[in-house]
């Protein structure tokens, strides 16, 4: 058990390393005493808006805590397990969003000085976010694996693996889904009120300061992009670990093969901690060079690392390595995808800002064929990454050592998640920076580095999304493949009508989840749009900046509107799997009793497989659909087609509009629906098996 205590120290050192990137950030200066005024701003928004979220979800933990404390089949190891994972995944977001909001005002300053100085600031801050999570989950499952193994013993593996280690991704996937989505209804919210009110229709630049709800914008950045997309991806990091620890126990019962995900998340560290000090090392005036160099490192270091643990353990098959690194380059070719289809470097994009010459309508409709089409590509990759890691760990003659080849590749898709998610968390910091730059009216010249480092940062927030969807896909997988097992379902017979209606209930959730969360943001923005109306209408001199806003009514109505509406589409995914299993079980009982006809279990499996399937195509979808058109009105803002102010402009603003709750609400929230969905069957299986 050496590999578990070894896990535990390099978990404490991407949490060091964290740290020292923190404060060296809060020694960096931060400008004027408006630049910090503007930053303060900005931070009490963010803390207000996460504290009181906060309070909504330990209600919440409490109430999953007591059920299941008092649920049959369920231990009070699982239910501490839970609240550990809760406070966890709470802990990395919130740190990370802390070190966000106060490292925007030292970019801005950075920015003065050069493009270098300003991505080292923005990318350290990023940074800080990536190592929390992949340190804080680390930690706490290799420290609650040997707490609840009594020192490692293996007669304790299969009850802490099968049972009660699960609560820690339960506790994960709870907080990141209403942090996903609330983060998601206020980012957009305040982005489409101060975007429709502030550019279209008075005609004011972006975060002009005459504009009452750029504060409320640039709050959403962090709560919605850094802490939102962190907790997310928290959740897919234990959910793999996890998965993967589970099913390699069942597949091998071998101590080192069961322990073995850990070892490769420790690696991962390493090699992200290596990547981003070789990002930060090598910053030039080039950051999307920088930034996806330090990746690139990262992922080969990773792989020399895992070939080597690989050989070192006798028990390991030099299959599971294979895997690992079919996970690894699948998830780097669908971020490559998703970069092709969503950057304005690139001729689909450019596609969607031509057809804005011609209005909104052909934008939204270019957008809409832009965003089905490039779903399948991405698909097709998860698929050859699935088929390759069932394949070289002997799937086609032991289903259960197939299933642990395909969740090692989700595993060794998020093993460096340090430094992919640094690169995807630095760009909302620099978009903030960027607001800070024009609120504070600094030189166009320091607005001309934060706007550089912002583009970029669209295209790695666009490119960590199609990442996230695709190491969803995989942990959901691996948690189906371990329900089955759980719940001894060796085949899902698609003739019977419990399964197909489970298929048919399940492809129909992810539909009625968006439906829900998009129409929060539609009437969060609506709110936003009338305060936004009103204060231009009555506050005298505002129009002509002779007064100021009214900020925090804007950051208020977000807020309010935010956690009022995040409360349906996040108790779908927890009560969906649980009503499905318990009504076709009662239906069972009632018309086919002593049979063995299908029941519960079988009709989760189906919905499980039917969310699965449309779930990851429809998150696809929108996530691209949603960045291109982002960057598609970027690209005409640049000088194309008019540039800004142009009719092309305006109907690229609207065509961003309707893609910010597609990119940073809907979709990727599918993916947390997915994992808590499939673990919510696992965890509660014995109430409809």
């Amino acid at each position: 058990m050496i590999l578990v205590y070894v896990a535990i120290i390099v978990a404490l050192i991407a949490l060091l390393t964290a740290g020292i990137l923190a404060l060296r950030n809060m020694n960096a200066p931060y400008g004027s005493e408006n630049m910090r005024r503007i930053s303060l701003a900005i931070q009490e928004g963010a803390i207000t808006f996460m504290r009181r979220e906060y309070s909504y979800l330990l209600v919440f933990a409490i109430v999953i805590f007591l059920v299941i404390v008092i649920a049959p089949n369920l231990s009070i190891r699982t239910a501490i397990a839970f609240i550990v994972g809760a406070l966890c995944s709470g802990t990395a977001g919130y740190l990370g969003m802390r070190t966000a909001t106060k490292s925007n005002v030292r970019t801005a300053q950075a920015a003065t000085q050069g493009i270098a100085p300003a991505l080292r600031i923005a990318f350290s801050a990023g940074a800080v976010t990536g190592l929390m999570v992949v340190g804080l989950g680390l930690l706490g499952i290799a420290v609650l694996f040997l707490i609840f193994t009594k020192g490692g013993n293996a007669a304790y593996f299969n009850d802490v693996l099968g049972g009660d280690i699960l609560g820690f991704s339960l506790g994960a996937s709870s907080i990141a889904l209403f942090a996903r989505v609330g983060g998601g209804i206020y980012t957009k919210a305040a982005d489409v009120g101060a975007d429709l009110v502030g550019k279209v229709e008075a005609g004011m630049p972006e975060d002009d300061p005459r504009n009452p709800a750029v504060i409320a914008d640039n709050v959403g950045d962090n709560v919605g992009d850094v802490a939102g997309m962190g907790a997310d991806l928290f959740e897919s990091y234990v959910g793999s670990i996890i998965s993967a620890m589970l099913l390699g126990f069942i597949a091998y019962h071998i101590a080192d093969v069961a322990i073995f995900p850990l070892v490769i998340a420790g690696i991962g560290i390493i090699a992200s901690v290596a990547g981003i000090i070789y990002t930060l090392a090598f910053t030039a005036n080039h950051p999307h060079a920088a930034l996806r160099n330090g990746t690139f490192v990262a992922a080969i270091l990773m792989i020399l690392g895992a070939l080597w643990a690989t050989l070192a353990l006798e028990a390991i098959p030099i299959g599971v390595f294979s895997a690992i690194v079919a996970g690894l380059i699948a998830g780097t070719l669908i971020g490559l995808l998703t970069e092709y289809y969503t950057s304005y470097q690139y001729t689909p994009t450019r596609q969607v800002s031509q057809s804005s010459k011609t209005g909104a309508a052909t934008n939204i409709l270019s957008g809409l064929s832009l965003g089905m089409f490039s779903a399948v590509p991405a698909m097709l990759t998860i698929c050859v990454a699935i088929f390759i890691a069932f394949a070289v760990t002997g799937g086609f003659t032991d289903m259960a050592k197939g299933l642990f080849g395909i969740a090692m590749s989700a595993v060794g898709m998020l093993s460096t998640l340090g430094v992919t998610l640094a690169v995807d968390a630095y760009g909302p910091i620099a978009d903030n920076a960027g607001g800070i730059a024009e609120m504070s009216e600094l030189p166009p010249s320091v607005r001309e580095v934060t706007d550089k480092l912002d583009s970029v940062g669209n295209t790695t927030a666009a490119m960590g999304k199609g990442f996230a969807i695709g190491s969803a896909a995989l942990t959901a997988l691996a948690f189906f493949a371990a329900f089955t097992a759980k719940a001894n379902i060796t085949v899902l017979d698609l003739a019977q009508p419990v399964v197909i209606i489970g298929v048919f209930v399940g492809a129909a959730l992810p539909f009625l989840f968006c439906s829900l969360s998009i129409r929060a943001v539609g009437l969060a923005a609506q709110d936003m749009i009338d305060e936004v109306r009103r204060q231009f209408r009555e506050i005298p001199g505002l129009l002509e900046g002779k007064a100021q806003g009214n900020h925090a009514r804007c950051v208020d109505i977000a807020t309010r509107g935010a956690l009022h509406r995040m409360v349906a589409p996040g108790l779908l995914a927890v009560l969906a799997p649980i009503t499905v299993g318990l009504v076709f079980k009662l239906l069972k009982l009632w018309l086919y009793p002593g049979t063995d006809a299908p029941a519960g279990a079988e009709a989760v499996g189906g919905m499980l497989a039917g969310a699965l399937g449309s779930g990851v195509m429809l998150a696809l979808f929108m996530a691209n659909a949603g960045g291109s058109w982002d960057n598609a009105k970027k690209f005409i803002e640049v000088g194309n087609y008019g540039g800004k102010g142009s009719d092309a402009h305006k109907a690229a603003v609207v065509g961003d509009t309707v893609g910010d709750p597609f990119k940073d609400t809907a979709g990727p929230s599918l993916n947390i629906l997915l994992k808590l969905m499939s673990i919510v069957a696992l965890i509660f299986v014995a109430w409809f098996a």
